[in-house]
């Protein structure tokens, strides 16, 4: 790993130990017995579908999970198709585990269909701060992908890259902001280090009617190398909170300049499994006189 990847990991661990070395009820944030972590009943926290994720992690003891169908049109006579979703764990008050996963991916062009299983990314998101008067929700997050993915015709890269987030989000009105900027590391196919590049993204939602939401975004990305410019782009969807637990999504992206999606389009899921937590207390023994 090189000095630059190194000082970023270092950067998140040092986070993740001093935000637990100062919680006043580190000690017990194992099944249940961190006060004030619980919430009355379960209601998902999706990430989906924008690119930004939240700074509001899974509930405490929550097992969540995301999943979705995506169709790209990343240039003319090419469309790529994926089936993936993200799997969140609230180990913390504070801290969720993140695995997000492709179960397939596929391409399609002049050669012919292309498929494989997708590459997989492990990684935590910290929250450091909840929304006060003065200052939105803000949280770190860090994850590095395992190249599980085939390198054959260039559907992945079989390198390791490595992201690191800061996450803010805020309630103004009857409007939700996420604000993501990100550092990405990627590693050179082929060959040794990385290349690296940043992504910015602002994320808007707005209740329309009753459990029926609008969400917007605006992102783009830095130049990454000679081959991968910088790039802007736009996305559009709708979600439905079924019930508190499930949330259903679907839209559009509409690429604002040439290098990124052309056009995207996709729906998915968001669904709260189970508080396993809960599950795992034992109930208390009866007192006997």
């Amino acid at each position: 790993m090189p000095a630059t990847a190194r000082r970023y990991l270092r950067f998140t661990v040092v986070i993740l130990l001093a935000y637990t070395a100062a919680n006043d009820s580190a000690y017990a944030q194992w099944m249940g017995k961190q006060r004030g972590c619980y919430a009355d009943s379960m209601a998902a926290n999706p990430n989906r579908p924008t690119v930004s994720n939240p700074a509001h992690v899974t509930q405490y003891g929550v097992l969540e999970i995301e999943y979705g169908w995506d169709r790209f049109w990343p240039q003319q006579n090419v469309t790529q198709t994926s089936l993936g979703g993200l799997l969140k764990f609230g180990m913390f008050c504070d801290i969720e585990f993140r695995w997000n996963t492709t179960s397939l991916f596929s391409q399609s062009d002049a050669t012919g269909t292309q498929e494989t299983f997708g590459d997989n990314w492990l990684g935590t998101e910290i929250r450091i701060h909840r929304q006060t008067n003065r200052l939105p929700t803000m949280a770190l997050s860090y994850s590095f992908k395992i190249p599980s993915a085939t390198t054959e015709n260039g559907l992945g890269s079989g390198r390791v890259d490595h992201s690191f987030t800061f996450g803010a989000s805020e309630s103004i009105a009857t409007f939700n902001f996420d604000f993501n900027v990100t550092q990405f590391l990627i590693g050179r196919p082929g060959g040794s280090g990385f290349d690296s590049n940043q992504l910015l993204a602002l994320a808007l939602s707005h209740g329309i009617h009753g459990r029926l939401q609008f969400a917007g975004e605006f992102y783009g990305e830095t130049e990454l190398n000679q081959t991968t410019p910088a790039f802007a782009s736009s996305l559009w969807a709708l979600t439905y909170t079924v019930t508190p637990r499930l949330v259903i999504d679907g839209g559009f992206e509409a690429g604002l300049t040439s290098g990124g999606p052309h056009r995207h389009m996709f729906f998915g899921a968001t669904y709260s499994i189970a508080n396993l937590y809960r599950a795992l207390r034992k109930p208390s023994s009866p007192r006997s006189d």
